[in-house]
């Protein structure tokens, strides 16, 4: 049967349609609301319930209560993710630390992480006790727990700064077929200042961490391809690898990606665009990012500008670490 459209705009009593299909006369719009987040939970819990996947998490959660620890790091797994389960992040960190006294090296790794991380993954920040995790982790063989230890190895946090450590390590897991540990032996191999710099080395390593979906590794990939070093230089392809970085929510691909904005390489000139993703990096805690947008009120770069707006990024940039945003710049025109 056609449907005459023209029939049901001209009857009005379709327009006379309640706004509150559930509301009943003299309930409060409050309890309407109420109502309908709990409709809403109900049909989630539904949801989570028909879903295939939930069967596992159901016999993890069993074999967790009866005494595997592998079974409570997978679960734990679920709990931080929400898959297929409730999210529960204090919760998949008691699991965590539970698997790594009994000996699962993932589980050591996965709560260190999380310590890291601090606030954004539901625990209180414990650098100390992480990087204890992450060396437990490494010997009971989590490849990954070896590269977030390199990590720690490369910038000095917690642990002495030692970049052959760092190597050694990012080496072991990426043997281990960790890509994470992969991207960050890559990045390695491309830092200008290293030792055993090797550019051909590094961008295959970053192509295959890239091709695995590491964030980190397609921004180094980028960044050789921008500059033509160890891989043939095609500012296009740059960009793409900066920005399918920066929708994983990597940061530092987001900054990258401003960078192409605001200089036009690669992509057409857009301070506008610059600015929005500048902002989102600072918002994410990127000290470098606050300090280019700061940069940007400062010059007047595709914007009026703003001292007071410029000032409150430089301070931003200073309170994540970027030690050139806290020396007060010199006004504009000021002698020396």
């Amino acid at each position: 049967m056609d449907i005459e459209t023209p029939d049901l705009v001209a009857d009005r009593s379709v327009r006379k349609l309640p706004r509150h299909p559930l509301r009943i006369p003299g309930m409060p719009t409050t309890a309407i609301r109420g109502s309908t987040r709990a409709l809403l939970a109900v049909v989630a819990l539904a949801l989570i319930g028909c879903a295939p996947g939930n069967e596992v998490a159901r016999e993890l959660r069993i074999a967790c209560d009866d005494g595997s620890p592998k079974a409570c790091a997978d679960y734990a797994a679920k709990l931080q993710k929400g898959e297929y389960t409730l999210q529960d992040l204090p919760r998949a960190a008691v699991l965590y630390d539970t698997a790594c006294v009994g000996g699962v090296g993932q589980g050591c790794t996965s709560l260190g992480s999380m310590l890291l991380t601090g606030k954004r993954a539901g625990v209180k920040a414990d650098s100390t006790r992480a990087a204890k995790l992450l060396t437990r982790g490494c010997e009971l063989r989590s490849m990954e727990g070896c590269a977030r230890l390199g990590t720690l190895y490369q910038a000095g946090v917690v642990v002495p700064k030692d970049p052959a450590r760092a190597s050694s390590l990012y080496k072991e897991a990426c043997d281990g077929a960790d890509m994470f540990g992969c991207a960050q032996l890559g990045l390695l191999y491309s830092d200008s200042s290293a030792a055993d710099r090797d550019f051909t080395r590094a961008a295959a390593l970053l192509q295959k961490s890239c091709d695995a979906k590491v964030a980190v590794g397609c921004v180094g990939l980028g960044r050789l391809r921008a500059a033509g070093a160890g891989i043939a230089k095609n500012d296009s392809i740059a960009v793409a690898l900066f920005r399918q970085s920066c929708r994983s929510r990597d940061h530092v691909g987001c900054y990258d990606l401003a960078m192409t904005y605001e200089t036009g390489r690669g992509v057409p000139q857009s301070f506008e665009r610059a600015a929005d993703l500048y902002q989102q990096g600072c918002d994410e805690g990127n000290a470098a990012a606050c300090a280019r947008l700061a940069s940007m009120f400062e010059r007047g770069a595709g914007m009026y500008r703003n001292p007071k707006r410029a000032k409150e990024f430089r301070e931003k940039a200073c309170r994540a670490g970027d030690k050139s945003s806290c020396e007060q710049p010199k006004p504009a025109g000021a002698t020396i």
